[in-house]
């Protein structure tokens, strides 16, 4: 029984080392490449990553699923998961509060079902938050959303878990199909419910 104790306790111990150290080493290659990432969901993964693809700084916009359990979403299974774009960025070019700002404007923050033609936990609005500096700022600028409009802002704050990138064909979707893509975001009233919203300040 001993030596069962002292076995699960070392592996428990080497296991939190294992994680620190693979967090330490993700942390350090951004700080070598002078970049960082923040992970977004809102709604289709396709126009969040045309949004975000048109900020300065952004240096790397993928697709994927986000804040889930499975092991391996898929487009065809990725239940518990939502559409979330993570963005790689240059803190030196854009900081995470405009990042945060261009996201707000690209989204309708007040709909609890999904964004626009797209409903289901899978469209949900998300920030996800990697510390508590990401997290005082989302809920900030999210309370202020909601006293500017005198709404309820059903977009939830996270912490940031897994992301897995989605297949090829949904990566820059909006540059590979860009007849498809505009058809599907002026189909699925995307546009017209952000310039109703935020006027001519999102993308």
């Amino acid at each position: 029984m001993i030596a069962r104790w002292i076995f699960a306790s070392l592996t428990a111990a080497f296991m939190a080392l294992f994680v620190l150290a693979m967090h330490g080493q993700t942390a350090m290659a951004e700080d070598a490449a002078g970049t960082k990432t923040a992970i977004f969901a809102g709604g289709c993964f396709w126009c969040v990553e045309d949004a975000f693809d048109k900020v300065d700084g952004v240096t790397e916009t993928v697709s994927g699923y986000a804040g889930g359990t499975l092991k391996n979403p898929t487009y065809a299974n990725h239940k518990t998961h939502v559409e979330a774009l993570k963005v790689t960025y240059d803190p030196a070019k854009v900081t995470y509060a405009e990042l945060l700002d261009n996201y707000w404007h690209n989204i309708d923050p007040f709909d609890a079902e999904g964004q626009f033609c797209d409903k289901g936990p899978a469209y949900h609005t998300v920030v996800f938050v990697s510390d508590d500096a990401e997290k005082e700022l989302a809920e900030k600028t999210k309370k202020e959303i909601a006293e500017q409009f005198g709404k309820k802002v059903e977009t939830e704050i996270r912490p940031t878990t897994t992301f897995t990138a989605a297949e090829e064909y949904h990566q820059d979707y909006h540059t590979k199909n860009p007849v498809s893509y505009k058809y599907y975001k002026w189909g699925c009233g995307r546009a017209q419910r952000l310039s109703e919203i935020w006027g001519d300040k999102h993308s």
